[in-house]
């Protein structure tokens, strides 16, 4: 069962259990995936699915960080949305996994010594092995954490 099913399914129940935080993320996010379906002209990959997930949630946190310090409601708005959002967020990898990954692309750019300079190649490699399952910025720490 796709995200787009799976989402509907549980939109439903949170209509039947009068929840309407919940059933207007849904809806929202719910939409966001049937846009991103249409531009595309077919029906989305997992990966796609997911990217539109991380993406709403992204947006939440930032119109949580953007709201004005006496805004409470908002935040506490967005922080319920998150909630439901996280739910349907594919898991992230790791620090243990991320530096797993990252081992494994020396080994197969056959870099012994890792330093700086190798930075971009190693980056190079590895984001395509990570998209998706790990956070560009975590992965971005770990990597000039490993090339001291």
């Amino acid at each position: 069962m796709g995200k787009i099913e799976e989402i509907r399914a549980e939109m439903v129940t949170a209509m039947k259990n009068k929840d309407k935080d919940r059933k207007d993320t849904l809806s929202m996010l719910l939409a966001a995936l049937k846009n991103k379906a249409i531009d595309k002209r077919e029906d989305l990959t997992e990966a796609e699915e997911y990217e539109v997930i991380k993406k709403e949630i992204k947006q939440t946190k930032e119109t949580m960080e953007l709201a004005p310090a006496d805004r409470e409601d908002i935040r506490e708005q967005c922080g319920r949305r998150l909630a439901v959002l996280q739910e349907f967020a594919p898991e992230e990898m790791g620090e243990d996994t991320i530096r797993e990954a990252v081992k494994e692309v020396f080994v197969s750019l056959g870099i012994e010594n890792p330093s700086v300079k190798d930075k971009g190649r190693v980056m190079k490699e590895l984001m395509p092995k990570v998209k998706g399952k790990a956070d560009g910025a975590a992965v971005n720490k770990i990597v000039g954490e490993m090339l001291q």
